[in-house]
């Protein structure tokens, strides 16, 4: 049976507090009036009252010695009956008191036709759910939406528990029924022990890439080669989905070959055959990630190769130089033509001739410039037979009218053999640059023909480029598919389009837009005009060059410092491990996992195993260096179970959630922020560099990869994703806010530098998200006028180009589409940024949000000059995530901060252990320093609302990391409610 905590399945409060009392159980006037008239006797006057209250809270009939004494009592006194009236109604009573309620409320009792309306929404919910809970949920919801009563929860749960089993095994007798006799076959003999080839290829199936070395994108071709070798696996699945077909891979993902082979046959190979697929679609999007990191890294080998060069050619150069600097001297001295011309040839003559000097400078030339192209050819020789063989498979489409690109792929893959060392040049290559043509195209005698070995650096170089801008993209994969096919169609967005302008406060037509813009940004530059003028934080000196004031920190007033000095004496020491115990009393956020096939937890003592697994992954000690230290309560094995078979990344961060919203409760919070901002900021893991994320990261140095997070002003973090150090960080700087699902809401974003990309400001202003990054070298960026003949008095200098309105109006229907999608929760803001990180030729969406972007990014610009308190707050806010990631290091402690782990998908898990402890721990020093304020605040210790201000709860000298590990988790610690108030005079100051 699911446990009914895992549901929203409405339940009492065991200890509901005065403020749940009276906005929940009070009885109306017309309430009261009501009892009165269905029952005479007090008894039954508080009865139907009661039943009524309840109801209205819980949408069923409890039993009446389950409704709690405080909510009796409290009807008791809206009643005005007598404190020994007690709930013993005749059974008669109740029943005739149950049908007046619904009435009343216009309720109709569980019956047939509800159970057929909940069956049909589980039905409906379970292709794209998993677990029992959510379709409880879903069942739930159905029920209140249609105005019946809810049944009892064992009622709902053996009705979702039978729907799910039912449609689950008609899926997988479906799935069975479409494979072939030798597809069974190829199925089952993936799973002999005998076969050593055949559990390797499920082994294979299972294992993460590699480091993008030659031999491992050749063992990574071969397995993609095996894995289609079952080509008909998207055939089959075609009915299932996307999903569920994830759902059954992952629980494929989570089970060994014994496990496998005790399941049933047809269950077993839908499994097998989602595992199937999957992987075939994670090694397209492996390959194209491995093609990207070799032509990048055969660039940067050709530019270290030229610097290497130039050093070995500097004594001939500088020879050069010296020749020349002769010259220039006989120049100098003005003889004659005549003996110049004399003095010239004996210099020459003197160093060897013109002809050798003029070898020497054929020689010495090419390593003078930039131009690194011509020496690829030596390192991409090496990759050349796995490049061409993975573009064969990949099947690259292009994603735009322009077939140019692909037309010039299929030509290198006709002359693949070819070893000749030109081709005729009968190809459309218009798209390449003016340095590859030079290599590219050659004469031999008056025909002009392509040089074969640059042709194909070139091409390829062209193709990865093609690839990072979505010009290009792999069909059947994730990563690099065509985004296009996520969006909505235009007459999807119409019915939306005019809902969603008004919560954005724009126009919902191109030209009301446009004007709408153009007068916000020819408004502010007015206004920023005059302040900059009559208060000039900005200077502009003759060369037009302008310069900002640089804001000086407030210091921290003393009596900030002693109040934290005193805080700190009252802290309680408590180990990580039962900050976790605390965190998972007050919030239960253990209910969220459990066994992936959705079971309830056979487990002896789960929660404490819960506990011991998160502490172990989060702090990076691991399973074996956790349990030597658990004085025997838990092995190496007991976690590492839990943590294959219990936790996953989705689980984890509906527990983090729990615990925001826990937090978010609290009143100390809201002296540190409003909750309405956030900040995005990256910090670097050390990883092992053999897998495909490890990368070298030039501004933090080593290898790793980037836990990229976004902060509240409250301190706590809302979300986490873990990146690759190669990938431009503000791809991701949206999608935190678009996942975060917590109560913790905020609609402005700050960021590092990386944030003021035009895109992005775009991107966010069509969201309702106020992008604010922290931007050091602002001077560098252009200001765009409304108009050409708008000027200024004073900032007049800063603008050097006009806002393209054209742009933006012609492809407004586009950026729409694009956001409504987003919205619709087809794509994440990230899917479409990737595309927009680097300027492509094709692609028209990256012109219209760099014209929109560089409009909002203009208001912003003009609002952090003239602002000094927008600028303070952005350092603020940006300071705090920074030092979250100081927090995060001091707890992840194990293996001296390196995850050993190479899956991308289990080090995203690992991180999000680690989000959790340190939200569990903010949480847990909020509410101890809220209390603590409290009791300084009674023994007459004058609090200041600025003094809280100061403090933050990424405090860790109350915390113990090391020694014996065990915890009590029948210790109930002090109700989390008493940690929510604060002295009145501060409740006062931040309501205010």
């Amino acid at each position: 049976m699911t446990a009914i905590e895992r549901t929203a399945y409405p339940q009492f409060k065991a200890r509901p507090t005065l403020k749940t009392l009276q906005e929940l159980y009070t009885p109306t006037p017309l309430e009261i009036r009501l009892a009165r008239v269905h029952a005479r006797t007090p008894t039954n006057v508080l009865t139907l009252a009661v039943l009524l209250k309840s109801f209205q809270r819980l949408g069923y009939f409890p039993a009446l010695a389950d409704v709690p004494s405080a909510i009796i009592e409290h009807v008791k006194s809206c009643l005005n009956v007598g404190k020994r009236i007690k709930l013993e109604p005749a059974i008669s009573s109740i029943y005739r008191f149950q049908k007046v309620i619904r009435a009343h409320l216009g309720v109709t009792a569980y019956n047939v036709e509800a159970q057929r309306i909940a069956v049909e929404a589980v039905a409906q919910a379970v292709l794209i759910k998993d677990h029992p809970a959510d379709l409880i949920n879903i069942a739930i919801e159905e029920l209140v939406k249609s105005r019946f009563e809810l049944p009892a929860y064992s009622t709902l749960d053996q009705l979702a528990m039978t729907v799910r089993y039912n449609t689950h095994e008609q899926l997988f007798e479906q799935v069975d029924a479409q494979l072939s006799k030798a597809d069974q076959a190829y199925l089952d003999q993936l799973l002999r022990p005998q076969a050593e080839d055949a559990e390797m290829t499920l082994s294979l199936l299972k294992a993460p890439p590699k480091k993008a070395t030659l031999t491992h994108l050749k063992e990574l071709q071969a397995k993609y080669e095996s894995l289609m070798s079952f080509a008909s696996a998207q055939r089959i699945l075609a009915d299932l989905t996307p999903a569920k077909i994830k759902y059954f891979a992952a629980r494929a993902q989570a089970l060994d070959i014994a496990e496998l082979a005790d399941i049933h046959p047809a269950k077993r190979r839908t499994f097998l055959v989602c595992l199937i697929y999957r992987a075939q679609v994670k090694s397209r999007d492996h390959l194209a990630d491995m093609f990207l990191k070799r032509m990048l890294g055969i660039h940067n080998r050709a530019k270290t190769r030229l610097v290497e060069l130039r050093e070995q050619h500097l004594a001939t150069t500088e020879s050069m130089l010296s020749i020349f600097n002769e010259v220039l001297d006989a120049s100098a001295q003005k003889p004659p033509h005549a003996t110049l011309g004399k003095q010239v040839q004996g210099i020459l003559n003197a160093h060897g001739g013109a002809q050798v000097l003029l070898d020497q400078c054929k020689q010495v030339s090419p390593y003078n410039t930039k131009n690194h192209l011509p020496l690829m050819w030596s390192f991409y020789v090496p990759y050349r037979k796995s490049i061409f063989r993975m573009v064969r498979s990949l099947n690259i489409k292009s994603t735009s009218q322009d077939q140019s690109l692909v037309e010039a792929l299929h030509f290198l893959l006709e002359h693949e053999d070819r070893r000749s060392q030109y081709l005729p040049a009968d190809l459309d290559l218009s798209f390449i640059s003016a340095q590859w043509r030079q290599l590219v195209y050659a004469h031999d005698g008056e025909t002009e023909v392509l040089v074969r070995r640059q042709l194909e650096v070139c091409i390829f170089s062209y193709l990865a480029t093609e690839l990072n801008t979505g010009d290009a993209c792999v069909p059947g994969s994730e990563k690099y598919a065509d985004f296009r096919d996520q969006l909505l169609t235009w007459e999807e967005c119409q019915p939306l389009l005019e809902q969603y302008c008004q919560e954005l406060e724009i126009p919902s037509t191109p030209g009301g837009f446009i004007k709408h813009l153009k007068d916000q940004l020819s408004q502010l530059a007015t206004e920023v005009d005059q302040i900059c003028k009559d208060d000039p934080q900005i200077t502009i000196n003759p060369d037009n060059k302008p310069s900002l004031k640089r804001l000086t920190a407030a210091p921290r007033p003393k009596s900030a410092v002693q109040l934290e000095k005193k805080i700190l004496e009252k802290l309680p020491e408590r180990s990580v491990l039962d900050v976790l115990s605390n965190v998972q009393h007050w919030v239960n956020w253990t209910r969220h996992f459990g066994p992936l096939s959705g079971a309830e937890p056979k487990l002896s003592n789960p929660i404490e195993r819960y506990l011991f697994t998160t502490f172990g992954y989060a702090t990076n000690l691991g399973p074996n260096e956790t349990a030597r230290h658990t004085r025997g309560r838990m092995s190496a094995h007991m976690l590492s179970y839990v943590h294959k078979r219990h936790f996953t990344t989705q689980k984890i961060e509906a527990a983090i959630r729990d615990i925001i919203n826990a937090y978010a409760s609290l009143k100390l919070p809201r002296c540190w922020g409003t909750g309405k901002q956030a900040a995005a900021d990256g910090s670097k893991f050390e990883i092992y560099d053999n897998n495909l994320i490890s990368e070298y990261h030039i501004r933090y140095g080593g290898y790793g990869g980037i836990a990229y997070h976004h902060v509240s002003d409250q301190y706590i973090a809302l979300f986490t994703h873990f990146i690759s150090c190669g990938v431009w960080e503000a791809v991701y700087i949206l999608d935190g806010l678009i996942n975060n699902q917590s109560d913790i809401q905020p609609d402005t974003l700050h960021a590092d530098t990386q944030g003021q990309c035009a895109p992005a400001f775009a991107l966010s202003y069509l969201l309702g998200i106020q992008l604010m990054p922290r931007i050091r070298n602002w001077q560098g960026l252009s200001f765009f006028r409304p108009s050409s003949d708008a000027v200024y008095e004073y900032i007049d200098p800063l603008f050097d180009k006009n806002a393209n309105w054209g742009l933006i109006q012609m492809h407004w229907q586009d950026l729409m589409r694009v956001i409504l999608s987003i919205r619709a929760g087809k794509l994440l803001p990230s899917t479409i940024l990737r595309r927009l990180n680097s300027k492509s030729r094709k692609n028209r969406l990256y012109h219209a949000f760099e014209a929109l972007g560089q409009v909002v990014r203009t208001q912003f610009l003009l609002r952090y000059i003239s602002e000094k308190g927008l600028r303070r707050q952005v350092n603020e806010c940006t300071n705090k995530v920074e030092g979250y990631n100081k927090f995060l290091d001091w707890l992840f402690f194990g293996k001296e901060g390196v995850i050993t782990e190479n899956d991308p998908d289990q080090q995203e898990k690992q991180l999000k252990y680690l989000e959790l402890v340190s939200s569990a721990v903010i949480l847990q020093n909020a509410a101890d320093i809220s209390i603590a304020v409290q009791k300084l605040h009674e023994e007459g210790y004058e609090i200041k609302q600025e003094d809280l201000a100061t403090l933050s709860p990424y405090l860790t000298r109350n915390l113990r990391r090391y020694g014996d590990y065990v915890v009590d988790i029948n210790d109930i610690p002090h109700p989390l409610e008493l940690a929510i108030p604060l002295p009145i005079m501060i409740l006062e100051t931040i309501t205010r």
